[in-house]
């Protein structure tokens, strides 16, 4: 006599375990904020070459041609990067001085642009500032200029010009080629004594300063000959209009 065996247990199905990071393929949470931030963490992990809208969107999981919903083009993606890193500068507010403004707001400005994803700094320091997403260190330095007597395109060309000064400084600090330590004797020291065995007179002479490099310190001395120039033209420009 055959036995029918009994049936087996339904086994109820499992939750799936959550999800833990990006949403997956399909989300409708995927948004520009989201794009912009898998692409700093790109930038993190691999540096500012691999960010590409295919590389970002393999971090999201998600199709690349889902991201041209948010993102026009890589292009636009760079910008909102720098936008993104720079919107985190803490703006001071201005005393009407502009020997003390314009110190201030560089030193936020090298804070923001190398302290938050300083794999990023190269990529914010090189993104023109018109294009930049975040416009208010921006206004806040024409702002002080301004309201210091310049005239319009007299602030322009001054705040390119502290712009230029502060990216080539800042893309020196944040490069890895430039290994020059303010106290740190292993590094400083043969590189003093290699100055001083060149021969050269003044190379030599100025060799336990050259070896050594404060950044900060170095930052600051450039922003503030640029600032005593802009302070002394302004002067001589509000003398010059009150003699006519």
């Amino acid at each position: 006599m055959t036995t029918t065996p009994p049936p087996r247990p339904r086994l109820r199905p499992t939750a799936a375990p959550a999800r833990r990071g990006r949403p997956p393929t399909g989300s409708s949470t995927l948004s520009r904020d989201a794009i912009v931030l898998a692409a700093v963490e790109v930038i993190d992990a691999e540096g500012v070459e691999a960010v590409s809208l295919r590389s970002v969107a393999r971090r999201l999981g998600v199709d690349a041609k889902a991201l041209y919903n948010h993102i026009e083009s890589k292009d636009s993606l760079l910008d909102a990067i720098a936008g993104e890193v720079l919107s985190r500068m803490v703006v001071p507010a201005l005393t009407g001085d502009l020997s003390i403004d314009l110190m201030a707001i560089a030193q936020a400005f090298r804070v923001a642009a190398l302290s938050s994803h300083r794999g990023a700094a190269t990529l914010v320091l090189s993104r023109p500032v018109e294009s930049l997403a975040n416009l208010a260190p921006l206004e806040v330095t024409l702002a002080a200029f301004m309201g210091a007597g310049a005239e319009p395109e007299w602030a322009v060309h001054a705040v390119r010009t502290t712009l230029a000064y502060m990216t080539g400084t800042l893309l020196r600090e944040a490069s890895a080629g430039l290994t020059l330590g303010a106290d740190d004797p292993e590094i400083a020291g043969p590189r003093e004594a290699a100055l001083v065995e060149t021969g050269l007179p003044h190379v030599a002479r100025v060799a336990p300063y050259l070896s050594r490099l404060d950044h900060a310190r170095e930052f600051d001395f450039g922003i503030k000959i640029l600032i005593d120039a802009f302070v002394a033209q302004l002067e001589r420009a509000s003398l010059d209009t009150r003699e006519r």
